[in-house]
Order: C-alpha cells, then sequence, then structure tokens
C-alpha cells in the first residue's frame, strides 16, 4: 500500500518505521524546514513503551533517557516543601519507564526509519482530494501525491484534520491552561537541580526545571488562564505570568530565549476518526493534553496499533479509542491537583505527596495519575 503521513512527530514517524518495515510505500510528508529543536521532558511508559520494546528501539530510550531522583516542589524561598519519587513511580510501573525529551524520541524514531521511507521537510498539506479510489494530497512546495491513504498524524492543530473533517473549533476542548518550554544555559542553576524535577510550589502558575546531560537547563511552564487566545509575543508571555515568583524563577527568566514552544493545554474531541481515505492518529485525533502525561506515548502505541490495522482503520479506532478516551477523563479529573488554583488545594497535594511514601498508597496514587494499564500493543 502507497501511504502518505502528514507530519513528522512522534506519531508519524512511528507509524512511518512499523510501514516502511511491513513493505508499505511510505512518504512522511512535514511543513516545518527540519526536525524541530524545542520541546520538553516527558515520562515515558506504557503503550508507547511497550511499541518501542517490539520494535527493537529500548535501549536507545534509555540511552538518551534521564532516570531522576525525584520531582521536588519548592516555595518562594528555594524551601523543599513537598516531592514524588521516581523510584517508587517507576516501581509502580515495574520499572518499565523512562524521562526523556521529546526532540529526542522524535530522533530515536526518525534515525531508525528503514531505507525506503521518504521524509519531505518544508513540505506541508495544502488540500486534499479524498476519493473512493485514492486520495491526492497537494503539498506546499507545489507537488502532489497520489496515494492509497493519508494519515494526518500532525498534531493538535492539524491540517489534515481542519481540511478533511472540519474546523479545529468543533472538536478543541480547551482545559484552562497555557504552557510553554524552552532550554537555556546556566551553570548555578544546573548544579542546583541536578538529578532532579524541580518545580514550583505555587497556586494557579508553575515552572519546573531540569538539567540536562549537556550542561543547558530545560524549563517548563504551565499557568492558568481563561483566555485560550495564544499571545502574539509568547516570550513576553511568560515572563508577564511568572514575573512575580521568587526562588530562582526571575533568572530563569532573564534567560528565556526569543523563540520557545508555546501552546494551550487542551483536548481533541472527535465523533470518528476516518473518512474514506483520510484517517487520523496521535494528538491529531485525540490530543490527551499533557495533564495526562502520556501524549508521546500514546501517539506511539496508536501508531502501532493502526499499522497492524492498515488495511481496516475502523478496527484501528474501535480497539484505541476507548484508551484515548479514558486517559482524557483522567487528565480532566486530575486538573485540579496538576496545577492547584486555592492555597488549600496547595496544601491538600503536599499532604497527599506525603502519603504516597506509604507503599501501599503509592500503587493507588500512581493508578490515578497514569489511569488502567492496557496490554493492547503488547499483546500481539
Amino acid at each position: 500500500m502507497k501511504v502518505v503521513i502528514c507530519g513528522a512527530g512522534i506519531a508519524g514517524l512511528t507509524l512511518a518505521g512499523k510501514l516502511g518495515a511491513l513493505g508499505h510505500a511510505v512518504v512522511v510528508v512535514e511543513r516545518s524546514a527540519g526536525p524541530r529543536a524545542e520541546g520538553y521532558m516527558i515520562d515515558f511508559f506504557g503503550p508507547g513503551y511497550d511499541a518501542a520494546e517490539r520494535m527493537g528501539l529500548l535501549p536507545r530510550f534509555h540511552e538518551l533517557g534521564y532516570r531522576f531522583l525525584e520531582a521536588g516542589y519548592h516555595d518562594e524561598t528555594g524551601r523543599r516543601r513537598a516531592g514524588l519519587s521516581f523510584e517508587r513511580f517507576a516501581d509502580t510501573l515495574d520499572g518499565r519507564m523512562t524521562s526523556i525529551m521529546r526532540p529526542d524520541v522524535e530522533l530515536i524514531l526518525r534515525s531508525a526509519l528503514p531505507p525506503g521511507v521518504t521524509v519531505r521537510f518544508g513540505a506541508g498539506v495544502v488540500a486534499v482530494d479524498n476519493r473512493a479510489d485514492g486520495v491526492s494530497v497537494a503539498l506546499s512546495d507545489g507537488s502532489t501525491l497520489d496515494a492509497d491513504l493519508l494519515v494526518g498524524a500532525d498534531g493538535i492543530h492539524s491540517t489534515v484534520r481542519r481540511l478533511v473533517f472540519g474546523d479545529e473549533a468543533r472538536f478543541f476542548r480547551y482545559l484552562g491552561f497555557h504552557t510553554a518550554a524552552f532550554t537555556f544555559t546556566d551553570p548555578e542553576i544546573h548544579a542546583l537541580v541536578a538529578g532532579r524535577f524541580c518545580l514550583t510550589d505555587t497556586v494557579g502558575r508553575q515552572i519546573g526545571c531540569y538539567g540536562l546531560r549537556d550542561g543547558r537547563v530545560a524549563a517548563f511552564t504551565v499557568h492558568r488562564t481563561p483566555d485560550p487566545t495564544l499571545p502574539a509575543d509568547p516570550r513576553a508571555a511568560v515572563r508577564a505570568a511568572y514575573g512575580t515568583l521568587g526562588w530562582i524563577v526571575p533568572r530563569v527568566l532573564d534567560r528565556c530565549p526569543p523563540e520557545i514552544y508555546y501552546d494551550q493545554v487542551a483536548q481533541i474531541e472527535l465523533p470518528r476518526w476516518r473518512t474514506g481515505r483520510v484517517v487520523l492518529v496521535g494528538d491529531a485525533c485525540g490530543a490527551v493534553s499533557l495533564l495526562a502525561g502520556q501524549g508521546a506515548s500514546l501517539g506511539m502505541g496508536g501508531a502501532f496499533v493502526l499499522a497492524e490495522h492498515l488495511d481496516d482503520p475502523d478496527a484501528y479506532e474501535q480497539r484505541w479509542r476507548p484508551i484515548v478516551l479514558e486517559k482524557q477523563q483522567v487528565a480532566r479529573s486530575g486538573a485540579r491537583w496538576f496545577l492547584p488554583a486555592t492555597p488549600l488545594r496547595l496544601h491538600a497535594r503536599r499532604w497527599a505527596m506525603r502519603l504516597a511514601r506509604v507503599p501501599w498508597i503509592d500503587r493507588r496514587i500512581a493508578a490515578g495519575l497514569v489511569g488502567k494499564p492496557t496490554a493492547l500493543v503488547s499483546e500481539r
């Protein structure tokens, strides 16, 4: 089968690698001029971990991944107020997890693509002719591709979804947060956060930092806002939103580069994932949001399941949709704990983290954070 995949992100590259290995003719098109360097650290476990194992990529994930001691929460003076042990969390998953930067996941997947897979950067989809006998895809570089199937793996703001399924506003569920991520160089901060994920223990807004092995510091931000509108100047918006926080935050903001990752925290709720010769995968059809903490893993897992049901995409949706819906519900239910909106809720989260040290309670908390396990990828 000839397949065009729109999006050279985690879901698209996973699907391309799997389909290429199965002998399909695959072209991946990506509107960006090249691989994107921006992105944040993810805790990688679940179906994506299973998919990486089945694809023979797990050793590389652990090579580029990190094992932090804890996620520690610090107040305005830098005092540690609470924390979660990564080792305890990993134990509840039988050790089947690692922390890794999103760009490194894409690097692993891109490097493992079979020789027959073509990746074309700087070529975004601008029009789709979805016919009964095939699909034609017009690209921004002026060329056209004909295929048996077009897969939209182009993220939460999917162009393929907009062109084929309808306007984004029909499927977009804003969860009330904005998020940003960037990296910078500061040896003093790097030494302070080395081996740990350090976050501000604050109400309504939060910054987290962790040290990378190349000496850089990666920063992650999230704050509550009722307005989903993205700012014209993301860097200025981050400085305005977090400018009054204490501890290391002023120094972090001083080192915020001009170009950063910035987006809404949202989910995609779509009544169907396939129409004619076009099917969606990953965030394009079922974004769970960073509140669920499993977007990359679900992107890989969903792509893996789609590859094994390529002759019947409806079967892929029937099997994978319940998993996505459950993770979306977990995210919505946990939003009040992820970033407390009141001091009372902040204190309650601190006590919950203290209880997480108790052996039988830690598994209950972990289950609440990650939702139900699935063997859908590993069982085949």
